[in-house]
């Protein structure tokens, strides 16, 4: 099927893709800290960068997350194993790249000592699913005082 848009209109979507601050990724962010768990964004540790720049990073605990998109990082799904058509071995080349950094950072963390999760787009549709494993990942929440808590809110008596 040939494309509906012409080649300046797909170069102008395609270029409005952000790798930060997406959907998946915020969505992600939210449900962990209305959760209790506290993390840093986009690699940053310790005043360093991690290898692979990973969306969420959970320093105390030595583990981060990866929220990946489907399509863009070669997921097993059906999302994820459509290939386009146009300019295809263009987009076969760069989607194996992106498939091969991924690998290589998440091997790169685990030499460091760094455990990694990939949550990926078609999992954020299972919303108790994707709990189940984020907290399962990270293991319990932080501490809260006593009296406090981020679920409910506290009221004065």
């Amino acid at each position: 099927m040939a494309d509906t848009v012409s080649a300046e209109q797909r170069s102008l979507n395609m270029s409005r893709i952000r790798s930060k601050n997406t959907k998946p990724e915020l969505l992600v962010r939210r449900l962990l800290h209305a959760a209790g768990y506290r993390f840093r964004l986009h690699g940053a540790a310790g005043g360093r960068l991690l290898p692979g720049k990973p969306d969420l990073v959970f320093a105390s605990r030595r583990k981060v997350i990866f929220v990946n998109g489907c399509f863009w990082h070669l997921h097993s799904c059906p999302a994820g194993q459509h290939a386009p058509q146009n300019n295809s071995e263009f987009w076969e080349q760069k989607r194996s790249r992106t498939s091969q950094r991924d690998a290589a950072a998440i091997q790169s963390l685990a030499a460091a000592g760094w455990e990694s999760l990939t949550v990926w787009e078609c999992e954020l549709k299972d919303r108790s699913s994707l709990e189940e494993q984020l907290f399962e990942f990270l293991g319990p929440r932080n501490r809260l005082k006593p009296g406090h808590s981020t679920l409910t809110p506290q009221h004065p008596r």
